[in-house]
């Protein structure tokens, strides 16, 4: 006799559902997709233990008749494509006939469903039907799935905590809310509302119910089409920012997905707005002909192949900071191929301004003399609290360029090449040399950069660039030497929650939190306290370090220490020092550059941007044309 057989249907299904039901949310996905391609405009969650008891999606969608109802169990059964092509058009979230057939065998389902005109109520345990009778004739689909798992106990050791499955659940009831916001969504856990949508079609208000009325109000409409795609959403603006990608939402013909590289388009388009190591809260959909895409190639039908994509990526970064760039108001820097190409437009702009009278946007109502005046009492040094003024030109880099084109702005274009090239080999020789140089203080432009004088020409300082760079040799030393005498008791214990995984890599990597200083201790189930920290943490940000810090380690799920108090001291570096028009008095500027001399290299910042760029007295009257 043969030792190869066929499966038996139960068997193969309950296999199938390895891949389909991983854990509660799977069946959520998986029911309400199927509302969704019923043409629902109104779908109810109920979950009871986050879904592992009790799962139930009630919709008003088209139903189905007693025969399509006894059938969609079966594996394979669906009325949604009919041939191979189908496969290269497919425009509904569900396809592959697997999902209830799945979910029935291992889980007690009832279903009770009409079209309209006829009703049903049918009963399975495990795959069998037990039961089937005359149902209510209201037009929809209700479908309650119970004791998930009951028949593969096994099965069951591999699920998390409450909190954790009922939060994944959230987190995919939030995505398709926001997919569909035509859709009026409604999610309760034990008769506790978690979210309810309108269904008004305006999406700003689905992310009003999801992010908070703050955060969606600082959201950026963007809109953009090609040849192929047509794209649109919403994002934050740069100072509404994550620490995860997770807020990061991308939907392809009405389809979420996760594409990394759609996702770094939509970065990418924030250009330097964006702080390192963040991420905006967006939603963008994505619209395009179905034989652009493949949604066949991952059991979730989560990922996806897109044609075309080096031109979708192109349209989304172009469309996205053209939004964000109109809502920060800040001028567009023509990029030319030529090392510091003029852009006449926006140097003018910059000339045209009067520094000493005009109330700027950036100044609030105030002219700069106030500004002045209200900050010189608040420039301290890196081992007590700036209150630096926060404002939206935080942009080194194109604070840099505008300046050296207002400098060039008076020479010929057969030398701009040339003069640009000079000053850019001044800023890497700097690096080599000794001692750094003694200067005089002559003033400060742009509320930004630092002028000082030698015999051999003028320096430009970024006194942000060289604060981060001063903090940061103090931090570095600091967080290599956390000691139990440098420690500070809070008032106030800070409390952090996590889930179950998270909170067991933590406790495995708690010997190197404590080494850069988080003090982590456990205060109930996946809660953690601190007591304590070192008191040289910058005044006011204890928290946002310890929870970056921590965000880190759980990101790369390990801890290697040399890089972590890397990070720390960079961290800490940048976060308080001066901003954008701060402005200095003469002695402040004077014991910024002296702390400056003491660093091991006070040339660049930790960035490895310049801290300070020298002009040479030859090039300078060169440029006058007081030389040849």
């Amino acid at each position: 006799m043969g030792q190869i057989h066929i499966m038996d249907e139960l068997l193969s299904n309950k296999i199938a559902a390895g891949e389909v039901v991983e854990r509660p949310t799977s069946v959520v996905k998986e029911l309400v997709e199927n509302a969704v391609d019923a043409g629902s405009t109104s779908i109810e969650i109920l979950l009871e233990d986050a879904g592992l008891t009790t799962i139930q999606v009630i919709d008003n969608g088209h139903g189905m008749s007693a025969e399509d109802a006894l059938v969609s169990f079966m594996r394979h059964a669906t009325s949604k494509i009919n041939n191979e092509y189908d496969l290269f058009r497919i425009r509904t979230l569900g396809f592959r006939g697997e999902a209830l057939a799945s979910i029935a065998s291992v889980s007690k389902v009832k279903l009770e469903t009409s079209d309209g005109e006829e009703g049903i109520a049918v009963t399975i345990e495990g795959g069998h039907t037990v039961e089937q009778r005359p149902g209510s004739l209201r037009k929809g689909t209700a479908i309650t799935v119970a004791q998930l798992f009951y028949n593969t106990p096994a099965r069951l050791k591999y699920m998390k905590t409450i909190q954790t499955e009922l939060g994944h659940t959230i987190d995919l009831i939030n995505r398709l809310a926001l997919c569909y916001p035509t859709i009026a969504f409604k999610l309760m856990h034990h008769d506790h509302l978690l979210l309810q949508t309108n269904g008004r079609g305006d999406l700003q208000q689905v992310l009003a119910a999801i992010y908070g009325v703050a955060n969606a109000k600082k959201m950026v409409y963007f809109e953009g089409q090609s040849n192929d795609y047509k794209i649109y959403g919403y994002t934050t603006i740069p100072e509404i920012t994550r620490a995860s990608k997770n807020y990061m939402s991308i939907f392809v013909n009405g389809r979420w997905v996760k594409h990394y590289t759609v996702q770094k388009s939509l970065i990418d388009a924030y250009h330097t707005f964006l702080p390192i190591g963040r991420a905006p809260i967006s939603v963008i959909h994505i619209e395009g002909d179905p034989h652009l895409t493949d949604v066949n190639v991952h059991p979730a039908k989560q990922q996806i192949r897109l044609s075309k994509e080096g031109d979708l990526m192109a349209l989304i970064e172009k469309t996205v900071h053209a939004a964000i760039r109109v809502k920060m108001q800040a001028p567009e820097v023509e990029q030319k191929k030529k090392k510091f190409a003029q852009s006449t437009e926006q140097v003018n702009f910059w000339k045209n301004i009067d520094y000493a009278n005009t109330p700027m946007a950036q100044f609030g109502d105030k002219p700069r003399a106030a500004v002045v005046q209200e900050q010189q009492k608040d420039f301290l040094m890196p081992d007590e609290p700036i209150k630096a003024r926060e404002n939206s030109l935080t942009d080194e880099e194109t604070w840099e360029q505008v300046v050296n084109r207002d400098l060039l702005s008076n020479t010929d274009n057969s030398e701009d090449d040339s003069t640009a090239s000079s000053i850019m080999d001044e800023s890497q020789s700097l690096k080599q040399q000794e001692p750094f140089p003694t200067l005089e203080i002559i003033g400060q432009i742009h509320g930004t950069y630092i002028i000082g004088q030698s015999m051999d020409g003028f320096y430009l300082i970024d006194q942000h660039a060289a604060q981060e760079r001063i903090k940061y040799e103090f931090y570095k030393e600091k967080v290599g030497q956390v000691d139990a005498q440098e420690k500070q008791a809070l008032l106030f214990p800070l409390t952090f929650h996590y889930s179950a995984d998270e909170a067991m890599t933590l406790m495995e990597l708690k010997e190197s939190l404590d080494d850069v200083g988080v003090f982590l201790e456990e205060f109930g189930q996946n809660t953690f306290v601190v007591r304590d920290y070192p008191t040289w943490f910058p005044k006011g940000l204890e928290q946002d370090i310890i929870e970056d810090l921590i965000e880190q380690v759980l990101k790369n799920s390990t801890a290697d220490i040399k890089k972590l108090r890397e990070a720390a001291a960079i961290m800490m570096s940048c976060k308080k020092s001066i901003k954008a028009n701060h402005f200095l008095d003469k002695p402040q500027m004077e014991r910024l550059l002296n702390d400056l001399k003491t660093c091991e290299n006070p040339f660049t910042c930790p960035h490895g941007r310049p801290v300070i760029v020298h002009f040479r007295t030859y090039e300078i009257e060169k440029m006058f044309k007081r030389v040849m």
